[in-house]
């Protein structure tokens, strides 16, 4: 493989449900079969991963940093769930001390009632669903009866996110109930499309924070967090690499970031829905097109709503976007992720081909 060739890597949620099957060993994503010694050896590894070093510690502070470790694992790790549907299994976050818990849109699928499985013992306990999101892959459900032992989650500020500072990624990867993952932030303000193959939602996702901390099946819905014990994002995509069969790219997962889990959660919880996205929209349905050469070549505009912010603009079906300010448009993807660094309101520069004829608008984008 040439190491200096660009390469793009697809995004997959990270916890399309995994069962457990009890004398057979783990069944992942696939729904194969994995052997015991696999998932023994799945455990140890993430065992070793918990307990080595982190590169960022001073000398010296090697003992230090165990016990912040620590520390952060038992104040936190209470709060995050194990979330049971028909399909198989997934984690969440216990969000308030009402009994919600936020957890992906891709955990819950289609299911509307769950057991939930606390870290705290005692048990499964009854839940339901209050709303799915799947645009931002989001959802929050609520217990049926709340224990007095509830101890919610402290989310932590997005803004202050730093490369390279030290988190935790915990859940029940495989099915491996209360595992905790180390890593590092290796990059903030992502913009990643889920597919929607394999249980993903198909979001496009802006702001996700990216860590070397392990992602695996299961994780998804549950807790990156920080060594102040905040939660910082909600574990939702890994990587997958083409050259190794789609099998997991090493240290590259991506979390939402926990401001987009207040804003969607918050709203759930108030009102039962998400009524303000803050996404931004042209008001268009398109498609990918292609050109001569059989490459992708823009989004063809299939319809326009009415009143919409491309409706006002002047753009029609059958026109074709190729780009967005400064950005060239190739495929519905490209679309979509570069709107999601935008707001509702903002102004943008669409470029279009309509007959041949090269044209360029500026739009006020409106919402989602």
């Amino acid at each position: 493989m040439d190491g200096s060739r660009a390469r793009t890597l697809p995004l997959v949620a990270a916890a399309c449900a995994v069962t457990l099957l009890a004398a057979a060993g783990l069944a992942g994503c696939s729904g194969k079969k994995a052997s015991n010694s696999a998932a023994a050896s799945s455990a140890s590894s993430a065992s070793q991963s918990s307990s080595a070093p982190s590169p960022a510690a001073p000398a010296g502070s090697a003992g230090d940093l165990q016990a912040a470790y620590e520390k952060v694992v038992k104040d936190v790790l209470p709060s995050v769930v194990q979330i049971t549907t028909g399909e198989g299994l997934g984690s969440g976050v216990i969000y308030d001390d009402k009994g919600h818990i936020v957890t992906n849109a891709h955990v819950v699928g289609n299911a509307e009632s769950f057991k939930v499985t606390l870290a705290t013992g005692g048990g499964s306990v009854g839940a339901r669903l209050v709303s799915s999101y799947p645009e931002q892959d989001l959802a929050v459900v609520q217990l049926n009866d709340v224990p007095k032992n509830l101890k919610p989650a402290t989310f932590g500020d997005s803004a202050k996110v730093e490369v390279g500072q030290i988190v935790l990624a915990m859940g029940n990867p495989l099915g491996l109930s209360s595992s905790v993952t180390q890593g590092i932030v290796s990059a903030v303000g992502r913009t990643v499309s889920e597919g929607s193959s394999g249980g993903g939602t198909g979001a496009t996702i802006s702001n996700m924070v990216q860590t070397s901390a392990a992602i695996n099946p299961g994780n998804s819905g549950g807790a990156l967090v920080n060594l102040s014990g905040q939660v910082i994002g909600i574990p939702t995509l890994a990587a997958t690499d083409p050259e190794l069969g789609n099998g997991a790219a090493p240290g590259i997962g991506f979390a939402i970031p926990a401001s987009t889990v207040h804003t969607v959660a918050g709203q759930i919880i108030k009102s039962g829905k998400v009524t303000n996205s803050g996404r931004a929209a042209l008001g268009i349905t398109a498609r990918t097109v292609v050109g001569d050469n059989f490459a992708p070549a823009g989004a063809a505009v299939v319809s326009v709503t009415q009143g919409g912010a491309a409706d006002k603009a002047g753009i029609r079906a059958g026109d074709v976007i190729t780009g967005l300010n400064d950005t060239a448009i190739t495929t519905m993807q490209s679309l979509t992720e570069t709107l999601a660094g935008l707001k509702p309101g903002d102004r943008a520069k669409v470029t279009y081909l309509r007959d041949g004829s090269e044209h360029t608008v500026t739009v006020t984008l409106g919402e989602m």
